[in-house]
């Protein structure tokens, strides 16, 4: 059951700042997890581990003497190693000096290079790993279609299914065969636009005809946040019967008015569950990253299609399912990276970059959509999040492995001073990115 769901008010302002504050809190505590675990085997000891900053809402000392904490406000957490005299991990000369060697070899200031660039490289590779084993997991789980095409659930349309069923195995539509799977892209190409189409299936181990709907019809499966439809209230079972007036059969229809509509207002006539309604939306110019790399700048209206009928699955296995997870990993990376190029070099709009309002938002707009949608999400954002953090500014763990780098060639760390007035920028740096990306989400349509 889609727990989620059931929450129809999950869209105001107290349940989107809950999903916001969840999936942050997922991703923070596997985040400070890996520092905090790589660290204990590097031979470095933790004295706090923090879910939050703030008040201490709750705590309790582990057998190895590190407190484990709640904290009153939940955006963000920490590790405090030994030696450390802050949460930012700043070093605690006079304590350290301190301490006996023994124990000195225990502070993240103290222990060799290798233990603290793994220590501190671990936070965003648990970022990583999260998120590979989130989107292998769901294909696991959910399994992926497989040949031969089968129906395993129709989903309602105006005009139902006709005489096609569910566990009917399609050999050919409108006399074209149906390819195997691999094959399947470009299949309706060569199928006429129609609302009713001869299907042969194999039912029952017999080959019968029947009548079927388009087989992508104008079916609204997903709605992404922050969309021109997601702000019309349009949902996934939603069925698009017509635009400005004219009927459409296909989803390619409604996908090639959107794309020549310039922006212009579009009246939708909206099918859902047996209601006809009209909505009004206008379409944004939104920059699309493409699978070979860079930007396609299209103009959209936030929904996503599919077939009239959920198909019959079967799991790829835990080998293939892993490499999707590190495949859909690699493509967010990637997509991030070139995006932040495509910006500053005023190839795309800078306001693709969302601060914490957006990602507020997203956060509600995907719990809405059901709790698979949500843990996708926390996927993608625990990507972006890992990245970030690799960024080669100080504060971040990024800065902190080029300071490692820097003591590797050099033989010494940069000086107390060095860091002291290199923080204090990169503290600027991310205070500004975090007034920019603030700004976007007030002021950007």
């Amino acid at each position: 059951m889609e727990v989620f769901a059931m929450l129809p008010s999950f869209g105001g302002a107290i349940w989107t700042l809950l999903a916001f504050v969840v999936a942050l809190s997922v991703i923070v505590a596997i985040h400070e997890y890996g520092h905090y675990i790589v660290g204990r085997w590097s031979g470095i000891d933790a004295e706090v581990f923090s879910l939050g900053f703030g008040p201490v809402i709750y705590s309790r000392y582990d057998k190895r003497g590190t407190k484990w904490q709640l904290a009153l406000l939940p955006f963000g957490g920490y590790v405090k190693f030994l030696g450390d005299a802050d949460a930012a991990s700043g070093k605690d000369s006079g304590a350290i000096a301190a301490m006996p060697e023994e124990q000195r070899r225990r502070t993240m200031h103290a222990a060799p290079l290798w233990a603290r660039a793994a220590t501190v490289a671990a936070g965003p590779v648990f970022n990583f790993i999260l998120s590979i084993l989130i989107f292998g997991s769901i294909l696991l789980f959910q399994g992926q279609a497989r040949d031969p095409l089968t129906i395993d659930t129709i989903r309602p349309l105006p005009q139902g299914a006709m005489q096609v069923q569910a566990g009917d195995e399609l050999l050919s539509i409108a006399g074209v065969k149906v390819p195997k799977l691999a094959n399947f892209d470009g299949f309706t190409e060569k199928l006429p636009v129609q609302p009713v189409l001869e299907y042969e299936v194999l039912r029952g181990g017999v080959k019968t005809k029947a009548e079927g709907p388009y087989p992508y019809p104008p079916l609204v499966v997903s709605v992404q946040p922050q969309s021109a439809a997601y702000d019309a209230g349009i949902e996934g079972g939603d069925v698009i019967e017509a635009v400005n007036g004219t009927p459409i059969v296909a989803f390619e229809d409604l996908r090639r008015i959107v794309a020549a509509s310039d922006g212009k207002t579009l009246a939708l006539r909206v099918w859902r569950d047996g209601q006809v309604s009209n909505v009004a939306l206008s379409p944004r110019r939104v920059d699309l990253p493409m699978p070979e790399g860079g930007f396609e700048t299209r103009w959209l209206i936030g929904i996503t299609g599919g077939l009239f009928f959920e198909a019959k699955t079967a799991s790829p296995g835990v080998l293939a399912s892993a490499q999707y997870g590190v495949d859909q990993t690699y493509f967010i990376i990637k997509s991030s990276l070139s995006g932040m190029w495509n910006i500053i070099t005023g190839a795309i709009s800078a306001c693709n970059i969302s601060g914490p309002i957006g990602i507020a938002q997203a956060s509600g707009a995907m719990a809405s959509q059901g709790a698979s949608s949500f843990i996708w999400f926390i996927a993608v954002l625990s990507t972006a999040v890992g990245l970030l953090n690799l960024f080669p500014i100080p504060v971040l763990d990024g800065g902190h492995l080029v300071f490692h780098a820097w003591e590797a060639v050099t033989g010494k760390p940069p000086s107390d001073r060095a860091l002291r007035v290199l923080m204090g920028i990169g503290l600027a740096l991310i205070g500004s990115l975090m007034v920019f990306a603030l700004t976007n989400d007030i002021f950007c349509p």
